[in-house]
Protein backbone atom coordinates (compact mmCIF):
# COMPACT_ATOMS: atom_id res chain seq x y z
CA UNK A 1 0.00 0.00 0.00
CA UNK A 2 2.77 2.20 0.95
CA UNK A 3 4.53 1.63 -2.60
CA UNK A 4 1.27 1.87 -4.19
CA UNK A 5 0.71 5.59 -2.39
CA UNK A 6 4.51 6.83 -3.41
CA UNK A 7 4.42 5.58 -6.52
CA UNK A 8 1.25 8.26 -7.66
CA UNK A 9 3.33 11.09 -6.28
CA UNK A 10 4.57 13.28 -8.47
CA UNK A 11 8.41 13.81 -9.06
CA UNK A 12 8.85 17.25 -7.30
CA UNK A 13 6.65 15.58 -3.99
CA UNK A 14 9.10 12.37 -4.19
CA UNK A 15 11.95 14.76 -4.18
CA UNK A 16 11.11 16.92 -1.20
CA UNK A 17 9.72 13.38 0.85
CA UNK A 18 13.36 12.00 0.27
CA UNK A 19 15.00 15.62 1.18
CA UNK A 20 12.72 15.49 4.34
CA UNK A 21 13.66 12.57 5.60
CA UNK A 22 17.25 13.19 4.78
CA UNK A 23 17.05 16.16 7.13
CA UNK A 24 15.23 14.47 9.59
CA UNK A 25 17.64 11.59 9.85
CA UNK A 26 20.56 13.74 9.69
CA UNK A 27 19.35 15.75 12.93
CA UNK A 28 18.85 12.85 14.59
CA UNK A 29 22.02 11.36 14.44
CA UNK A 30 23.78 14.97 15.34
CA UNK A 31 21.36 15.21 18.50
CA UNK A 32 22.90 11.22 19.34
CA UNK A 33 26.28 12.72 18.82
CA UNK A 34 25.67 15.99 21.52
CA UNK A 35 24.35 13.03 23.95
CA UNK A 36 27.60 11.18 23.04
CA UNK A 37 29.73 14.10 23.71
CA UNK A 38 28.03 14.78 27.04
CA UNK A 39 28.11 11.30 28.21
CA UNK A 40 31.71 10.78 27.05
CA UNK A 41 32.56 14.22 28.45
CA UNK A 42 31.32 13.55 31.92
CA UNK A 43 33.15 10.21 32.14
CA UNK A 44 36.58 12.41 31.52
CA UNK A 45 35.83 15.10 34.12
CA UNK A 46 38.89 14.48 36.07
CA UNK A 47 40.61 13.63 33.35
CA UNK A 48 44.04 15.63 33.23
CA UNK A 49 44.63 16.36 29.71
CA UNK A 50 40.75 15.99 28.29
CA UNK A 51 37.56 18.30 27.99
CA UNK A 52 34.47 19.15 26.61
CA UNK A 53 36.03 21.16 24.04
CA UNK A 54 38.13 18.70 22.60
CA UNK A 55 36.09 15.45 23.21
CA UNK A 56 33.41 17.20 20.81
CA UNK A 57 36.28 17.56 17.97
CA UNK A 58 37.45 13.79 18.34
CA UNK A 59 34.04 12.87 18.07
CA UNK A 60 33.18 14.84 14.76
CA UNK A 61 36.30 13.89 13.12
CA UNK A 62 35.49 10.25 14.59
CA UNK A 63 32.28 10.99 12.87
CA UNK A 64 33.53 12.44 9.81
CA UNK A 65 35.80 9.29 9.12
CA UNK A 66 32.64 7.07 9.23
CA UNK A 67 30.50 9.50 6.72
CA UNK A 68 33.51 9.78 4.54
CA UNK A 69 33.57 5.93 4.75
CA UNK A 70 29.65 5.44 4.36
CA UNK A 71 28.84 7.94 1.30
CA UNK A 72 32.00 6.73 -0.45
CA UNK A 73 33.92 10.27 0.29
CA UNK A 74 31.55 12.38 -1.04
CA UNK A 75 31.17 14.28 2.10
CA UNK A 76 32.25 14.15 5.87
CA UNK A 77 29.24 15.58 8.02
CA UNK A 78 25.82 15.63 8.74
CA UNK A 79 24.75 19.11 8.59
CA UNK A 80 25.96 22.56 5.97
CA UNK A 81 27.93 24.83 8.03
CA UNK A 82 26.65 28.31 7.76
CA UNK A 83 27.73 31.40 9.33
CA UNK A 84 23.82 32.69 10.00
CA UNK A 85 23.75 29.52 12.02
CA UNK A 86 26.58 30.32 14.18
CA UNK A 87 26.11 34.41 14.75
CA UNK A 88 22.63 33.79 15.20
CA UNK A 89 21.56 31.26 17.53
CA UNK A 90 24.63 29.24 18.54
CA UNK A 91 26.75 32.46 19.80
CA UNK A 92 24.07 34.51 21.68
CA UNK A 93 23.25 31.76 24.25
CA UNK A 94 26.89 31.74 24.74
CA UNK A 95 27.83 35.23 25.40
CA UNK A 96 24.85 36.02 26.99
CA UNK A 97 25.70 33.34 29.52
CA UNK A 98 29.45 34.66 30.00
CA UNK A 99 27.76 38.33 30.94
CA UNK A 100 24.97 37.03 33.25
CA UNK A 101 27.09 34.51 35.18
CA UNK A 102 30.21 36.88 35.15
CA UNK A 103 31.59 38.52 39.13
CA UNK A 104 31.03 41.73 37.99
CA UNK A 105 32.98 43.16 40.90
CA UNK A 106 36.10 41.85 39.56
CA UNK A 107 35.06 42.43 35.99
CA UNK A 108 34.61 46.19 36.27
CA UNK A 109 37.68 46.66 38.67
CA UNK A 110 39.62 45.47 36.26
CA UNK A 111 37.93 46.76 33.29
CA UNK A 112 40.74 49.22 32.12
CA UNK A 113 43.09 46.09 31.85
CA UNK A 114 40.82 44.00 30.21
CA UNK A 115 40.12 46.57 27.67
CA UNK A 116 43.72 46.75 27.31
CA UNK A 117 43.91 43.40 26.47
CA UNK A 118 41.06 42.80 24.64
CA UNK A 119 40.83 45.62 22.48
CA UNK A 120 44.63 47.50 22.41
CA UNK A 121 45.59 44.12 22.21
CA UNK A 122 43.72 42.48 19.57
CA UNK A 123 44.77 45.03 17.76
CA UNK A 124 47.89 44.90 17.71
CA UNK A 125 47.93 41.15 17.15
CA UNK A 126 45.69 41.93 13.89
CA UNK A 127 48.58 44.18 12.82
CA UNK A 128 51.34 41.35 13.36
CA UNK A 129 49.11 38.90 11.82
CA UNK A 130 48.23 40.81 8.60
CA UNK A 131 51.35 42.23 7.89
CA UNK A 132 53.09 38.74 8.69
CA UNK A 133 50.69 37.16 5.67
CA UNK A 134 51.47 39.99 3.36
CA UNK A 135 55.25 39.26 4.11
CA UNK A 136 54.97 35.12 3.71
CA UNK A 137 52.13 34.42 1.57
CA UNK A 138 53.07 36.29 -1.55
CA UNK A 139 56.03 34.17 -1.52
CA UNK A 140 54.32 30.86 -0.81
CA UNK A 141 52.51 31.19 -4.33
CA UNK A 142 48.69 30.65 -1.99
CA UNK A 143 46.77 32.90 -5.10
CA UNK A 144 45.81 36.58 -5.67
CA UNK A 145 44.53 37.44 -2.20
CA UNK A 146 43.95 41.26 -1.96
CA UNK A 147 44.40 43.59 1.00
CA UNK A 148 41.15 43.07 2.20
CA UNK A 149 42.15 39.37 2.32
CA UNK A 150 45.04 39.60 4.19
CA UNK A 151 43.19 42.36 6.69
CA UNK A 152 40.47 39.78 7.36
CA UNK A 153 42.94 37.25 7.95
CA UNK A 154 44.11 39.53 10.46
CA UNK A 155 41.25 39.77 11.94
CA UNK A 156 40.31 36.24 11.69
CA UNK A 157 43.38 34.93 13.39
CA UNK A 158 42.88 37.58 15.96
CA UNK A 159 39.95 36.18 17.22
CA UNK A 160 40.85 34.06 20.82
CA UNK A 161 38.94 31.22 21.95
CA UNK A 162 39.79 30.93 25.66
CA UNK A 163 36.83 28.44 26.60
CA UNK A 164 39.28 25.52 27.31
CA UNK A 165 41.18 27.67 29.84
CA UNK A 166 38.47 29.19 31.45
CA UNK A 167 36.91 25.65 32.28
CA UNK A 168 40.39 24.80 34.11
CA UNK A 169 40.53 28.22 36.01
CA UNK A 170 38.51 28.71 39.18
CA UNK A 171 37.46 32.17 39.59
CA UNK A 172 37.24 31.37 43.62
CA UNK A 173 40.67 30.30 43.74
CA UNK A 174 41.85 33.08 40.61
CA UNK A 175 39.72 35.60 40.69
CA UNK A 176 41.86 38.30 39.21
CA UNK A 177 43.34 35.96 36.44
CA UNK A 178 39.88 34.65 35.44
CA UNK A 179 38.31 38.48 35.37
CA UNK A 180 41.23 38.49 32.83
CA UNK A 181 40.81 35.91 30.93
CA UNK A 182 37.20 35.87 30.43
CA UNK A 183 36.68 40.05 29.98
CA UNK A 184 39.53 39.76 27.35
CA UNK A 185 38.17 36.67 25.68
CA UNK A 186 34.39 38.52 25.17
CA UNK A 187 36.23 41.91 24.16
CA UNK A 188 38.39 40.25 21.90
CA UNK A 189 35.96 38.31 20.37
CA UNK A 190 33.72 41.52 19.45
CA UNK A 191 36.70 43.65 18.61
CA UNK A 192 37.48 40.97 15.72
CA UNK A 193 33.81 40.96 14.83
CA UNK A 194 34.01 44.58 14.37
CA UNK A 195 37.23 44.90 12.84
CA UNK A 196 36.02 42.37 10.21
CA UNK A 197 33.08 44.01 9.41
CA UNK A 198 34.75 47.53 9.01
CA UNK A 199 37.24 45.62 6.30
CA UNK A 200 34.59 44.20 4.57
CA UNK A 201 32.09 47.51 4.77
CA UNK A 202 35.38 50.01 3.60
CA UNK A 203 36.73 50.74 0.61
CA UNK A 204 40.62 49.53 1.23
CA UNK A 205 42.08 50.11 -2.51
CA UNK A 206 42.55 53.66 -1.34
CA UNK A 207 44.11 53.87 2.62
CA UNK A 208 44.63 57.17 4.32
CA UNK A 209 44.41 59.03 7.18
CA UNK A 210 40.79 59.82 6.49
CA UNK A 211 39.95 55.94 6.25
CA UNK A 212 41.96 55.72 9.11
CA UNK A 213 40.55 57.74 11.26
CA UNK A 214 36.77 56.88 9.65
CA UNK A 215 37.98 53.27 11.13
CA UNK A 216 38.99 54.48 14.87
CA UNK A 217 35.65 56.25 14.68
CA UNK A 218 33.45 53.92 13.39
CA UNK A 219 35.13 51.39 16.32
CA UNK A 220 33.87 54.08 19.13
CA UNK A 221 31.04 54.47 17.81
CA UNK A 222 30.02 50.73 17.78
CA UNK A 223 31.63 50.16 21.47
CA UNK A 224 29.40 52.64 23.14
CA UNK A 225 26.41 52.32 21.20
CA UNK A 226 26.02 48.70 21.39
CA UNK A 227 26.99 48.61 24.99
CA UNK A 228 24.21 51.64 25.90
CA UNK A 229 21.57 49.14 23.67
CA UNK A 230 22.14 46.19 26.00
CA UNK A 231 22.38 48.05 29.11
CA UNK A 232 18.98 49.51 27.60
CA UNK A 233 17.06 45.94 26.90
CA UNK A 234 17.88 44.98 30.11
CA UNK A 235 17.06 48.09 32.01
CA UNK A 236 14.00 47.53 30.13
CA UNK A 237 12.93 43.42 30.97
CA UNK A 238 13.80 45.03 34.61
CA UNK A 239 11.02 47.56 34.49
CA UNK A 240 8.39 45.23 32.61
CA UNK A 241 9.32 42.28 35.12
CA UNK A 242 9.05 45.31 38.29
CA UNK A 243 5.99 46.84 37.14
CA UNK A 244 4.04 43.85 35.99
CA UNK A 245 5.16 41.16 38.38
CA UNK A 246 4.19 38.53 36.28
CA UNK A 247 5.05 35.64 38.81
CA UNK A 248 1.90 36.65 40.30
CA UNK A 249 0.23 34.13 37.43
CA UNK A 250 3.06 32.58 35.71
CA UNK A 251 6.55 32.06 36.16
CA UNK A 252 6.91 30.70 32.70
CA UNK A 253 6.37 34.41 31.92
CA UNK A 254 9.06 35.76 33.70
CA UNK A 255 11.62 33.48 32.22
CA UNK A 256 10.42 33.28 28.74
CA UNK A 257 10.46 37.23 28.94
CA UNK A 258 14.04 37.43 30.00
CA UNK A 259 14.85 34.96 27.28
CA UNK A 260 13.13 36.80 24.75
CA UNK A 261 14.10 40.26 26.00
CA UNK A 262 18.45 38.86 25.69
CA UNK A 263 17.71 37.35 22.05
CA UNK A 264 15.74 40.63 21.09
CA UNK A 265 18.75 43.01 22.00
CA UNK A 266 20.94 40.57 20.10
CA UNK A 267 18.94 41.10 17.05
CA UNK A 268 18.42 44.75 17.12
CA UNK A 269 22.43 45.15 17.14
CA UNK A 270 22.32 43.24 14.12
CA UNK A 271 19.80 45.19 12.39
CA UNK A 272 21.22 48.37 13.35
CA UNK A 273 25.01 46.82 12.11
CA UNK A 274 26.14 47.14 15.90
CA UNK A 275 28.16 44.55 17.60
CA UNK A 276 26.03 41.96 19.02
CA UNK A 277 28.38 40.46 20.85
CA UNK A 278 28.77 43.78 22.98
CA UNK A 279 25.28 44.20 23.11
CA UNK A 280 24.18 40.94 24.36
CA UNK A 281 26.68 41.06 26.95
CA UNK A 282 26.22 44.16 28.83
CA UNK A 283 22.57 43.06 28.55
CA UNK A 284 23.79 39.88 30.54
CA UNK A 285 25.23 41.52 33.35
CA UNK A 286 22.22 44.25 33.67
CA UNK A 287 19.93 41.86 34.08
CA UNK A 288 21.81 39.92 36.58
CA UNK A 289 21.82 43.27 38.60
CA UNK A 290 18.50 44.04 37.98
CA UNK A 291 15.98 41.72 36.64
CA UNK A 292 16.98 38.68 37.81
CA UNK A 293 16.25 39.97 41.71
CA UNK A 294 12.46 40.68 40.10
CA UNK A 295 11.39 37.82 39.54
CA UNK A 296 10.47 34.51 41.92
CA UNK A 297 12.96 32.29 43.34
CA UNK A 298 11.88 29.71 41.14
CA UNK A 299 12.30 31.57 38.03
CA UNK A 300 15.84 32.44 39.88
CA UNK A 301 16.64 28.88 39.57
CA UNK A 302 14.93 28.40 36.26
CA UNK A 303 17.01 31.28 34.15
CA UNK A 304 20.76 30.35 35.73
CA UNK A 305 20.22 27.07 34.53
CA UNK A 306 18.31 27.67 31.50
CA UNK A 307 21.07 30.28 30.10
CA UNK A 308 23.56 27.72 31.28
CA UNK A 309 22.39 24.71 29.29
CA UNK A 310 21.87 26.61 26.20
CA UNK A 311 25.19 28.35 26.59
CA UNK A 312 27.11 24.87 26.87
CA UNK A 313 25.10 22.44 24.41
CA UNK A 314 25.82 25.57 21.98
CA UNK A 315 29.60 24.88 22.36
CA UNK A 316 29.08 21.57 22.15
CA UNK A 317 27.28 21.90 18.70
CA UNK A 318 30.07 24.12 17.58
CA UNK A 319 33.01 22.15 18.23
CA UNK A 320 31.75 18.52 16.98
CA UNK A 321 30.21 20.53 14.15
CA UNK A 322 34.31 21.99 13.54
CA UNK A 323 35.30 17.96 14.16
CA UNK A 324 33.35 17.15 11.43
CA UNK A 325 34.20 19.80 8.63
CA UNK A 326 37.54 19.50 9.05
CA UNK A 327 37.40 16.46 6.64
CA UNK A 328 35.27 17.97 4.11
CA UNK A 329 36.66 16.11 0.85
CA UNK A 330 35.84 19.66 -1.75
CA UNK A 331 37.98 21.47 -0.15
CA UNK A 332 40.64 19.22 0.44
CA UNK A 333 40.64 17.89 -2.74
CA UNK A 334 41.00 21.29 -4.36
CA UNK A 335 44.77 21.33 -2.40
CA UNK A 336 45.24 18.10 -2.93
CA UNK A 337 47.63 19.17 -6.08
CA UNK A 338 49.97 21.13 -3.59
CA UNK A 339 49.16 20.08 -0.05
CA UNK A 340 53.04 21.77 1.25
CA UNK A 341 51.05 24.75 0.55
CA UNK A 342 48.29 24.36 3.28
CA UNK A 343 50.74 23.00 5.82
CA UNK A 344 53.32 26.25 4.96
CA UNK A 345 50.45 28.37 5.30
CA UNK A 346 49.33 26.82 8.53
CA UNK A 347 52.33 27.13 10.02
CA UNK A 348 52.91 30.62 9.69
CA UNK A 349 49.33 31.14 10.87
CA UNK A 350 50.35 29.58 14.15
CA UNK A 351 53.93 31.29 14.31
CA UNK A 352 52.30 34.92 13.52
CA UNK A 353 49.24 33.86 16.51
CA UNK A 354 52.30 33.16 19.03
CA UNK A 355 54.55 36.31 18.36
CA UNK A 356 51.13 38.28 17.79
CA UNK A 357 49.87 37.38 21.11
CA UNK A 358 53.23 37.67 23.11
CA UNK A 359 53.42 40.92 21.63
CA UNK A 360 50.96 42.74 23.29
CA UNK A 361 50.46 40.45 26.66
CA UNK A 362 53.64 41.24 28.23
CA UNK A 363 53.82 44.94 27.37
CA UNK A 364 50.44 45.60 27.78
CA UNK A 365 51.18 43.53 31.38
CA UNK A 366 53.55 45.90 32.16
CA UNK A 367 52.02 49.08 31.35
CA UNK A 368 48.84 47.68 33.44
CA UNK A 369 50.87 47.09 36.84
CA UNK A 370 52.56 50.47 36.68
CA UNK A 371 48.87 51.89 37.59
CA UNK A 372 48.83 49.21 40.35
CA UNK A 373 49.67 50.15 43.95
CA UNK A 374 48.98 47.12 45.52
CA UNK A 375 51.05 43.81 44.78
CA UNK A 376 48.13 41.50 44.88
CA UNK A 377 46.52 43.81 41.94
CA UNK A 378 49.83 43.69 39.94
CA UNK A 379 49.84 40.57 36.88
CA UNK A 380 52.82 38.41 37.80
CA UNK A 381 55.21 36.81 35.18
CA UNK A 382 53.21 33.39 35.63
CA UNK A 383 49.95 34.76 35.60
CA UNK A 384 51.13 36.64 32.52
CA UNK A 385 52.19 33.19 30.77
CA UNK A 386 49.16 31.69 31.42
CA UNK A 387 47.51 34.76 30.11
CA UNK A 388 49.61 34.49 26.74
CA UNK A 389 48.33 30.23 26.79
CA UNK A 390 44.78 30.88 27.37
CA UNK A 391 44.50 33.61 23.99
CA UNK A 392 46.49 30.79 21.68
CA UNK A 393 43.87 28.64 21.07
CA UNK A 394 41.25 29.41 17.71
CA UNK A 395 38.18 28.31 17.66
CA UNK A 396 34.33 29.03 16.40
CA UNK A 397 34.58 32.55 15.71
CA UNK A 398 37.66 32.31 13.51
CA UNK A 399 36.13 29.34 11.43
CA UNK A 400 32.92 31.64 10.85
CA UNK A 401 34.64 34.50 10.09
CA UNK A 402 36.71 32.41 7.87
CA UNK A 403 33.74 31.17 6.04
CA UNK A 404 32.02 34.05 5.21
CA UNK A 405 35.50 35.49 3.88
CA UNK A 406 36.56 32.81 1.39
CA UNK A 407 33.44 30.98 0.60
CA UNK A 408 30.03 31.55 -0.75
CA UNK A 409 26.74 29.56 0.66
CA UNK A 410 28.99 27.11 2.06
CA UNK A 411 31.01 25.85 -1.06
CA UNK A 412 34.46 26.77 -2.03
CA UNK A 413 35.57 26.92 -5.31
CA UNK A 414 39.10 28.83 -5.64
CA UNK A 415 42.27 27.13 -5.06
CA UNK A 416 43.47 30.53 -3.23
CA UNK A 417 39.83 30.08 -1.09
CA UNK A 418 40.30 26.70 -0.42
CA UNK A 419 43.89 26.99 1.19
CA UNK A 420 42.96 29.66 3.53
CA UNK A 421 39.96 27.52 4.66
CA UNK A 422 42.08 24.49 5.09
CA UNK A 423 44.34 26.61 6.89
CA UNK A 424 42.17 27.79 9.30
CA UNK A 425 40.68 24.22 10.21
CA UNK A 426 43.84 23.02 10.57
CA UNK A 427 45.10 26.09 12.97
CA UNK A 428 41.27 25.66 14.97
CA UNK A 429 42.18 21.79 15.03
CA UNK A 430 45.71 22.20 16.27
CA UNK A 431 45.69 25.07 18.71
CA UNK A 432 42.71 23.33 20.46
CA UNK A 433 43.82 19.66 20.57
CA UNK A 434 47.71 20.24 21.07
CA UNK A 435 47.61 23.24 23.07
CA UNK A 436 44.15 22.36 24.68
CA UNK A 437 46.01 19.25 25.61
CA UNK A 438 48.51 21.23 27.42
CA UNK A 439 45.90 23.91 29.23
CA UNK A 440 45.37 21.47 32.26
CA UNK A 441 49.05 21.08 33.18
CA UNK A 442 50.45 24.26 32.17
CA UNK A 443 47.51 26.12 34.79
CA UNK A 444 48.60 23.51 37.17
CA UNK A 445 52.18 24.07 37.07
CA UNK A 446 51.62 27.87 36.98
CA UNK A 447 48.95 28.29 39.24
CA UNK A 448 49.25 25.68 41.94
CA UNK A 449 46.05 24.65 43.64
CA UNK A 450 45.20 26.54 46.84
CA UNK A 451 44.75 24.29 49.93
CA UNK A 452 41.82 26.46 51.52
CA UNK A 453 38.32 25.29 51.00
CA UNK A 454 35.81 28.03 49.78
CA UNK A 455 33.30 28.94 51.91
CA UNK A 456 29.53 30.13 50.48
CA UNK A 457 27.87 33.04 52.56
CA UNK A 458 24.86 33.58 50.82
CA UNK A 459 21.62 33.45 51.68
CA UNK A 460 20.19 31.52 49.33
CA UNK A 461 21.61 28.22 48.17
CA UNK A 462 20.63 28.63 44.70
CA UNK A 463 21.77 31.92 43.76
CA UNK A 464 24.85 31.98 41.90
CA UNK A 465 27.57 34.16 44.17
CA UNK A 466 28.30 36.14 40.66
CA UNK A 467 25.15 37.82 40.62
CA UNK A 468 24.44 38.32 44.28
CA UNK A 469 27.44 41.21 44.28
CA UNK A 470 25.65 44.72 43.58
CA UNK A 471 27.65 45.89 40.19
CA UNK A 472 30.97 48.08 40.66
CA UNK A 473 30.27 47.31 44.46
CA UNK A 474 32.84 46.99 47.03
CA UNK A 475 31.51 45.50 49.54
CA UNK A 476 33.00 42.10 50.51
CA UNK A 477 29.76 39.56 51.06
CA UNK A 478 30.69 37.42 48.20
CA UNK A 479 33.11 34.06 48.00
CA UNK A 480 36.53 35.90 46.71
CA UNK A 481 36.36 37.74 49.99
CA UNK A 482 37.58 35.03 51.89
CA UNK A 483 40.53 33.92 50.01
CA UNK A 484 43.93 35.44 51.15
CA UNK A 485 44.47 36.33 47.53
CA UNK A 486 41.49 38.88 47.52
CA UNK A 487 42.83 40.84 50.37
CA UNK A 488 43.36 44.03 47.90
CA UNK A 489 39.57 44.10 47.88
CA UNK A 490 38.44 47.41 49.01
CA UNK A 491 37.20 47.17 52.58
CA UNK A 492 34.10 47.31 54.29
CA UNK A 493 32.83 50.99 54.39
CA UNK A 494 32.84 51.03 58.37
CA UNK A 495 36.57 49.86 58.52
CA UNK A 496 38.69 52.89 60.15
CA UNK A 497 41.97 51.47 57.33
CA UNK A 498 39.49 52.37 54.53
CA UNK A 499 39.17 55.91 55.96
CA UNK A 500 42.85 56.27 56.48
CA UNK A 501 44.38 54.83 52.89
CA UNK A 502 41.36 55.15 50.41
CA UNK A 503 39.29 58.48 49.54
CA UNK A 504 35.46 57.82 50.41
CA UNK A 505 34.38 59.19 47.51
CA UNK A 506 35.56 57.17 44.98
CA UNK A 507 33.77 56.02 41.37
CA UNK A 508 32.54 52.99 43.48
CA UNK A 509 31.30 55.26 46.03
CA UNK A 510 29.06 57.56 43.52
CA UNK A 511 27.69 54.67 41.52
CA UNK A 512 26.45 53.05 44.28
CA UNK A 513 24.87 56.00 45.90
CA UNK A 514 23.30 56.48 42.63
CA UNK A 515 22.35 53.23 41.76
CA UNK A 516 20.61 52.96 45.48
CA UNK A 517 18.83 56.32 44.92
CA UNK A 518 17.79 56.13 41.43
CA UNK A 519 18.34 53.05 39.26
CA UNK A 520 17.39 50.29 42.22
CA UNK A 521 13.82 52.34 43.38
CA UNK A 522 12.74 52.56 39.84
CA UNK A 523 14.36 48.95 37.92
CA UNK A 524 14.49 46.47 40.84
CA UNK A 525 17.06 44.54 42.32
CA UNK A 526 18.88 43.35 44.91
CA UNK A 527 16.91 45.02 48.58
CA UNK A 528 14.63 46.71 46.51
CA UNK A 529 12.22 44.53 45.55
CA UNK A 530 8.49 45.15 46.54
CA UNK A 531 6.92 42.88 48.14
CA UNK A 532 4.45 40.01 46.57
CA UNK A 533 2.77 37.01 48.40
CA UNK A 534 5.37 34.49 46.73
CA UNK A 535 7.62 37.29 45.62
CA UNK A 536 11.55 36.72 46.69
CA UNK A 537 10.64 39.33 49.51
CA UNK A 538 8.34 36.88 50.74
CA UNK A 539 10.31 34.74 53.22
Amino acid sequence: MAMEASSILPEPMKLLATHDHASVVSMNLFVALLCACIIIGHLLEENRWMNESITALAIGLCTGVVILLTSGGKSSHLLVFSEDLFFIYLLPPIIFNAGFQVKKKQFFRNFITIMLFGAVGTLISFAIISIGSIHFFQKMNVGPLKIGDYLAIGAIFSATDSVCTLQVLNQDETPLLYSLVFGEGVVNDATSVVLFNAIQSFDLTHINSGIALQFIGGFLYLFIASTLLGAFAGLLSAYIIKKLYFGRHSTDREVALMILMAYLSYMLAELFNLSAILTVFFCGIVMSHYTWHNVTESSRVTTKHAFATLSFVAEIFIFLYVGMDALDIEKWKIVSSSPGTPIGVSSVLLALVLVGRAAFVFPLSFLSNLTKNSPYEKVNLKQQVTIWWAGLMRGAVSMALAYNQFTRSGHTHLRKNAIMITSTITVVLFSTVVFGLMTKPIVRIFLPSSKYIPTVLSSEPSTPKSLTVPLLGNAQDDTEANHPSSHHNVPRPTSLRMLLSIPSHTVHHYWRKFDDSFMRPVFGGRGFVPFFPGSPTDH
